[in-house]
C-alpha cells in the first residue's frame, strides 16, 4: 500500500463482537482490546455503529476525527458512525465499552431525534459531575452483568440498559454544553439550539446528495434566511458553511485514511466532476486533495 494513503480499518459490528454472533449489542472491558493491542488502538471507523465508553481508571490520549485529546479517568466517550478514532491507554487501564448497531439505537429512541442529533457526532466528556458519572458507571456494570449472564429476558434487559445509557450520555453532554455557555455568560439557547441540532441531523443524512439549502429549510418548516441566521448566531457559521464543513470532514477522512484515488473520493461524496471537487477542497482548505493527503502522511495533522 502506498505510504501516502494510510489504510483505515473499517470495523463492522460482526467483527466487534467476540462471544455471541447474534447479540443485540456487544459489551467488553477496555482491557480486552487494550491488552491484545499493547494498549494502542489504531485509527479506524465503524459504519452504522455507535460506541459508548467509560474509562474508570488510568488515562487515555487519542484523536477523534483529527481532534486530539488527552484525559485522566473518569472519561466518557461517545463514538458516532463514520467517526475516525484511535486511542492509546495507559497500561492496565480499567473501563467499559458498549457497541450498539445504530439502527437498533434508532429504534430504542424512536419518536425522538436524539440518535440523529445529540448522538449524531462523537464527543469526549472529561469533566462530568461525579453523581452523573457514577450513574453511568452503574449502567455499564449492569450491561456487563446482563451480557455475561444467561437469564430469561436477557435481550430486553440489555436493550433497556442501552437506552438508559444513551439518554444519560445525552444529558451529560447537554449539561457540559450548558456549563460552558454559563461560564461564558451566555443564556441557554432553547429552541434555537433544537433547530440547529435538527438541521445537523438532516445534513448527516443528506450531505452526499448536495441538496440546496431550501430543501433543509422546508424540511424544518423555516425559511432559508431564518435557518442560516440561527446557525450563525449559535455556531458562528452559516447553514451553508456547516453543510460544507460536513462534506469536508468526510473528504478529509477518506483522503487521510484510505487509498481511494481522488476521483473516487469525489464520486463517493456525490461530485460528478472530480475537478470541481478539487477546486472546492482547495478553496476551503488551501491545499489540493493530493497535497492534503501527502501532508497527512507526513504527520502534519494541523493541515
Amino acid at each position: 500500500m502506498k505510504t501516502s494513503a494510510p489504510a483505515l480499518l473499517h470495523v463492522p459490528f460482526s467483527e466487534v463482537r467476540h462471544e455471541e454472533p447474534d447479540d443485540c449489542l456487544h459489551y467488553e472491558p477496555v482491557a480486552v482490546r487494550g491488552s491484545e493491542m499493547d494498549w494502542t488502538i489504531p485509527a479506524h471507523r465503524h459504519e452504522s455503529l455507535h460506541q459508548f465508553q467509560l474509562l474508570e481508571q488510568g488515562a487515555v490520549q487519542g484523536t477523534v476525527d483529527a481532534r486530539a485529546f488527552e484525559a485522566q479517568a473518569p472519561v466518557l466517550l461517545m463514538l458516532a458512525p463514520g467517526s475516525v478514532h484511535g486511542f492509546t491507554y495507559t497500561r492496565h487501564a480499567v473501563g467499559h465499552q458498549v457497541s450498539l448497531p445504530s439502527r437498533t439505537l434508532g429504534r430504542l429512541l424512536d419518536g425522538s431525534n436524539l440518535a440523529a442529533t445529540a448522538l449524531g457526532a462523537s464527543f469526549v466528556l472529561a469533566d462530568a459531575p461525579a453523581p452523573e458519572a457514577a450513574e453511568c458507571a452503574r449502567l455499564f456494570a449492569q450491561v456487563a452483568h446482563e451480557f455475561r449472564a444467561r437469564q430469561p429476558g436477557r435481550v430486553h434487559a440489555l436493550l433497556a440498559c442501552a437506552t438508559l445509557l444513551a439518554v444519560q450520555f445525552v444529558r451529560l453532554r447537554d449539561g457540559q454544553a450548558e456549563r460552558e455557555r454559563s461560564a461564558r455568560g451566555e443564556a441557554s439557547e432553547g429552541a434555537r439550539d433544537t433547530l440547529v441540532r435538527r438541521y445537523l441531523a438532516l445534513v448527516e443524512q443528506h450531505h452526499g446528495a448536495h441538496r440546496p439549502l431550501v430543501f433543509y429549510a422546508d424540511a424544518l418548516s423555516v425559511t432559508p434566511d431564518h435557518l442560516s441566521r440561527t446557525c450563525r448566531n449559535l455556531t458562528g457559521q452559516s447553514a451553508q458553511q456547516l453543510l460544507h464543513e460536513r462534506l469536508l470532514l468526510e473528504a478529509r477522512r477518506l483522503l487521510a485514511y484510505t487509498a481511494m484515488p481522488v476521483a473516487e473520493v469525489a464520486a463517493q461524496l456525490g461530485y460528478a466532476d472530480a475537478a470541481y471537487f478539487s477546486k472546492f477542497f482547495h478553496r476551503s482548505l488551501g491545499h489540493s486533495p493530493s497535497a492534503y493527503r501527502a501532508l497527512m502522511a507526513q504527520g502534519v495533522r494541523g493541515a
